[in-house]
């Protein structure tokens, strides 16, 4: 049902990234701007986040020595230093998510190239080091988004959900490793509905989104892929979500076989593999046509 998997390390089934977008309210004042004064319970919603979801997650994840990659918005650095600060209390990595949160695709390449400059720079300012992976706001990549990436130095993507396992993107300006999530472990899809945001689905009882999660890692654990969950602290750092990860979380580690590893881990490991011709994985030209197909 799959192509030839990428050996793991210590001939791990399948590689497992958990991923968390700690969008804070970045969100709220990208969306409402002049407005936002007025919007306190979408803020006080987002605010959960850095204050309350994002250090129970670490440290959920620090007590069984499990590395987790956050993506977080430069803004949010600034704004909340402390908390984004306690992600570097483990073997954890933060990587690049936007600035404000905006959408790529809807900046021109000059304003998107100036967005992504920026948000490294909050985060070098962190952590010591330049960001070396990203994930687009709202998985929103425009045309010009892979070769900006490739111009700054970025090692891989994860905004696109376009395999079980990594590929490579082949940019006018170079190569991209991307990490694709599974399309269904978005925690938004499970657990959001929110009056502040119009944003109104039947929400899952933990159980349910429990059940999604562990069938998709169950596949990929049985045919050697890539699982990362795209989960946000503010909606999975709640009690009962969070619970609910703690369980998914000893599953795997009854099951056995996992690599589990940040991203930037997975993706200088296939990078090697890449290199040293060990492995190699399915490669695709960004942006995937020249010109629209109908006009």
């Amino acid at each position: 049902m799959m192509r030839k998997p990428p050996p793991w390390p210590n001939g791990a089934r399948c590689a497992v990234g958990f991923s968390f977008d700690v969008d804070a309210d970045s969100v709220v004042h990208a969306g409402k701007r002049g407005g936002v004064l007025d919007e306190l319970h979408a803020v006080a919603q987002m605010r959960y986040d850095p204050h309350v979801g994002l250090p129970r997650l670490v440290d959920l994840f620090g007590g069984y020595g499990i590395p987790i990659t956050c993506f977080v918005p430069g803004w949010v650095v600034e704004a909340y230093r402390k908390p984004v600060e306690h992600i570097l209390a483990g073997p954890n990595e933060i990587a690049h998510h936007g600035y404000f949160h905006e959408w790529p695709r809807e900046q021109d390449r000059e304003r998107e190239r100036e967005t992504l400059i920026a948000g490294s720079a909050r985060i070098a300012e962190l952590t010591g080091k330049p960001p070396v992976g990203y994930r687009a706001p709202y998985y929103g990549l425009s045309r010009h988004s892979f070769d900006l990436l490739v111009e700054a130095g970025f090692l891989y993507d994860s905004s696109l959900f376009a395999d079980d396992m990594p590929i490579v993107l082949e940019a006018a300006r170079g190569r991209l490793i991307e990490l694709p999530p599974p399309a269904s472990v978005d925690d938004y899809n499970q657990y959001v509905s929110s009056r502040a945001f119009d944003y109104l689905m039947t929400i899952s009882p933990p159980s349910r989104a429990l059940e999604v999660y562990r069938a998709e890692f169950d596949a990929l654990w049985e045919f050697g892929g890539l699982f990362i969950p795209v989960w946000h602290p503010a909606v999975s750092g709640r009690p009962a979500q969070a619970a609910a990860i703690r369980t998914l979380v000893e599953h795997m580690l009854a099951k056995g076989g996992v690599w589990f590893a940040t991203l930037e881990q997975i993706a200088r490991h296939v990078a090697g593999l890449i290199e040293t011709g060990a492995w190699s994985p399915r490669v695709e030209t960004v942006p995937f046509y020249a010109q629209p197909v109908l006009r």
